[in-house]
């Protein structure tokens, strides 16, 4: 009996974070907020208190007060991606995990790949351990991407009531998994059988996010 209504307790305590994350009524700072996206004169996009195009790793981490775990990824096609991950990041209370990818010449990010001291395989291709000098690098250098993923599960009529009625929705053929794109705002919401992914650009990178999508995926009218 007791143990019921510790798990009653429990659930409800995680409704009310959620409804008073999600839901109206903003009592905690907007820049945790993952609808409060801004765009600066030069029409880059800041979230979470970054400024994509503009921000580094090390002001990452002075946001997030976490230490980021930086990786290079090389596809099967042969391109190579740096990212910096944020395994447990607190915004306004709820646990979640963010990934920003960083913007590397590609001058640079070769000699990165060559100098990488170990390698491994994933589901998507390779993964690449960074040598120390190139990690002190990377902190240095802006990021182009933000992608957050909440720790809770969130209902369609919530990211409708904060984000609104997306432009356009593309269906993945392989996964199944559904895209909600936001261009105006530089914004991807992924939706599937798992929790939602926010993947943030400037908006006018919002091309390079959908092609990939409209090549692998199929339209699905709002």
């Amino acid at each position: 009996m007791e143990r019921k209504i510790y798990w009653t307790v429990a659930i409800i305590s995680i409704l009310i974070l959620v409804g008073s994350y999600f839901l109206p009524g903003d009592p905690m700072d907007k820049t945790d907020l993952p609808w409060h996206i801004e765009h600066t004169s030069s029409n880059q996009t800041r979230v979470f208190g970054l400024t994509l195009g503009q921000s580094s790793t090390d002001d990452a981490e002075h946001r997030f007060r976490e230490s980021a775990k930086p990786s290079l990824f090389k596809s099967p096609d042969g391109k190579l991606v740096a990212e910096v991950f944020f395994e447990q990041v607190d915004m306004a209370g709820l646990r979640s995990r963010i990934v920003l990818t960083v913007a590397v010449p590609e001058a640079e990010i070769q000699g990165m790949y060559e100098r990488g001291l170990r390698m491994s395989g994933t589901g998507s291709g390779k993964k690449i351990t960074i040598a120390p000098d190139d990690v002190a690098h990377l902190r240095t250098l802006p990021i182009s991407s933000l992608t957050y993923m909440p720790g809770i599960r969130i209902e369609e009529e919530i990211i409708l009531h904060r984000f609104g009625q997306p432009s356009q929705k593309i269906r993945e053929k392989d996964s199944g998994a559904m895209h909600w794109l936001y261009p105006e705002k530089g914004l991807d919401i992924t939706l599937s059988s798992e929790k939602p992914l926010m993947q943030y650009v400037a908006p006018g990178a919002f091309e390079l996010l959908r092609q990939p999508l409209l090549n692998n995926g199929e339209v699905i009218q709002p």
